[in-house]
Parts: structure tokens; C-alpha cells; sequence
């Protein structure tokens, strides 16, 4: 990737999108995905979770709140927020997880089918190489025997 300025600006404040894979059947599934709105939010706020901009924030928000003295030691509605805050990470991970586990089944899926046509396409293969082998043997039969016959009387004579 070149230093674009979309290059740029991704390099830690705007969390990147990912590019479509090349795998049909992942392209498929991406496709649908990105069809319903709350797979669009969840992985917005995934992407973005997952992101330097999201640690950044909290830095700024963390020193914000305790230099500004918003609340006092022990910082229990801080600790309350956060608290909240990473039981929705935890099921936008899960989210994530799911996202990733259909997108490795899609793929074994296609992979699968792949095997499948592939077995099909070998048997093929066997069959063609058994018939060339039969046919060789045949033409080999014929040209012995031809041979033979045409041999005897010349070297009697």
C-alpha cells in the first residue's frame, strides 16, 4: 500500500476496512453481511474496537477524568462505566468470533465441494488411463502378432 492520504489517515486514527477476500464464497458472505444494518454497526464498532484510535481515546478520556477531577478517588462511576463498556466488547468479540467462524466454514464449505469435484475429475482421469492402457495393449497384441508373422518368412529366407 502506498502512502496515500487514506493510507495515512489509517495509520492508527481511522481503523482501515477490510478489503473483500478474493474467495467467492467469502466475497458471498461479506456481501450479505454488509446487507443488513446491525452486521454494518457491529462491525463498525468492531473494526473501531479493535483499533490504536480506541486505545488512544481511552487514554484521553482516563487522564481527562482523574486530572479534571470529575470524581474522586475511588472513581466508582469510572469503574462502573468501564465496567459496562467491556461487557459490550466482550459480545462485540463474540460477534466477531461468529463473523470469523462462518466466514472459515463458508470457505472449508467451497473447499469442500472443490474436493468433491476434483475426486470426480480423478476418477474421470483413471478411467481415460485405463482405457488408453487397454487400447495400448491392444495395438502392442496386434503389432506383435504382425510382426511376428512378417518376420518368420523373412529371416526364412
Amino acid at each position: 500500500m502506498a502512502n496515500t492520504q487514506e493510507h495515512v489517515t489509517h495509520r492508527g486514527l481511522v481503523p482501515p476496512k477490510l478489503p473483500l477476500p478474493l474467495n467467492p464464497e467469502l466475497a458471498k458472505h461479506a456481501e450479505a453481511r454488509a446487507a443488513n444494518l446491525q452486521n454494518r454497526i457491529a462491525d463498525a464498532i468492531t473494526r473501531f474496537a479493535g483499533s490504536m484510535a480506541f486505545v488512544y481515546f481511552h487514554i484521553i478520556w482516563f487522564a481527562v477524568w482523574i486530572i479534571c477531577g470529575i470524581e474522586g478517588y475511588p472513581y466508582g462511576l469510572l469503574t462502573m462505566i468501564v465496567s459496562l463498556e467491556a461487557i459490550f466488547l466482550s459480545t462485540f468479540v463474540m460477534i466477531s468470533q461468529n463473523r470469523a467462524d462462518f466466514k472459515r466454514q463458508a470457505a472449508a464449505d467451497q473447499q469442500w465441494k472443490m474436493v468433491q469435484e476434483e475426486d470426480q475429475q480423478n476418477k474421470q482421469l483413471i478411467e481415460l488411463s485405463n482405457q488408453i492402457l487397454e487400447l495400448t495393449r491392444a495395438v502392442h497384441a496386434m503389432t506383435c502378432t504382425d510382426g511376428e508373422q512378417q518376420s518368420t518368412p523373412v529371416s526364412g529366407g
